[in-house]
């Protein structure tokens, strides 16, 4: 069984990226740059946001750190999207979800300018990821498919779950795996909360991707012997005895399930450090299309 380390993915990302940014810099080039919203003070998102800036800082992008407070108006928010539109010098553009529920998700989403859309979250790029054509690709799929990679994971003709269809990463996961592309080439199901007969449908998956927000939903009796297994999940459940009071499961009740795979990730580890390598080789191709 392998462990679909996002660790040692993702720093093989990093390093090619770090090495392009120092080619750049000695060709008297500016440094990538992405800019940061964040609303509110949500922990997980607060989380990830610092990762993301740690993350940049070690590649050598430039990187800016906005932080609004959670009551503000949705059209304070707007106007400063726009304001990084209209920024020469800013070549990604990533606001933190979720967003406070007096804040329009999709409405934010569709202010950020396309060429900027690092998350890949705009219609418009994802208009041009069914289509086949050059775009961003949402984060996390990105970075599961640069895992695909770094591990040589044969896909051709084989059958690919998803369970989870959102726009983040279930519907575009699908698109990518059923894509004509070298890491494509399933034949792909998607399942979701009224999929019947999802256990049946998981055991003929030869490639289980697991992307629906449940703790470890995906249990050992889903999984056929010898499947690949990806965890998308990422879900805080409280735990008296960890030092945090709480511990990071996936949606794949990994122990019970690893036994069965011929390849697994974990949780944390895994898809987590992959998304933010695509995020950062989003922001990259964005510089180099403005450039």
């Amino acid at each position: 069984m392998i462990v679909l380390d996002g660790k040692i993915a993702s720093q093989s990302v990093k390093d090619s990226l770090k090495q392009q940014v120092a080619d750049l810099m000695e060709a008297g080039k500016r440094a990538p740059h992405l800019a940061v919203i964040i609303v509110g003070n949500n922990g997980a998102s607060e989380t990830y946001v610092a990762s993301k800036v740690k993350n940049c800082a070690e590649i050598g992008f430039t990187s800016t750190l906005i932080r609004l407070e959670s009551e503000i108006d949705e059209n304070v928010l707007l106007l400063q999207i726009e304001a990084l539109n209209n920024d020469a010098g800013i070549d990604g553009i990533l606001v933190q979800l979720p967003l406070p529920k007096q804040i329009n998700e999709q409405k934010v989403i569709e202010a950020i300018d396309p060429a900027k859309d690092v998350d890949g979250f705009h219609p418009v790029n994802v208009g041009k990821l069914v289509q086949g054509l050059p775009t961003f690709i949402s984060a996390t799929p990105f970075g599961i498919m640069l895992l695909l990679e770094y591990y040589k994971i044969e896909t051709k003709g084989k059958h690919a779950v998803v369970i989870g269809r959102s726009n983040i990463v279930g519907r575009p996961m699908s698109i990518l795996l059923s894509s004509n592309s070298k890491f494509g080439n399933c034949t792909v199901t998607i399942c979701h909360s009224h999929t019947a007969n999802l256990k049946e449908i998981c055991l003929q998956g030869d490639i289980i991707v697991a992307a629906l927000g449940k703790p470890e939903f995906v249990k050992a009796d889903m999984v056929k012997a010898g499947a690949i297994i990806i965890d998308v999940g990422i879900t805080r459940v409280e735990d008296a005895t960890a030092k945090k009071g709480f511990r990071i499961k996936g949606d794949v009740a990994y122990d019970e399930v690893a036994a069965k795979a011929s390849a697994i990730t974990p949780v944390p580890g895994g898809v987590g450090l992959m998304t933010i390598a695509g995020l950062l080789k989003n922001t990259l191709q964005a510089y180099h299309d403005r450039s």
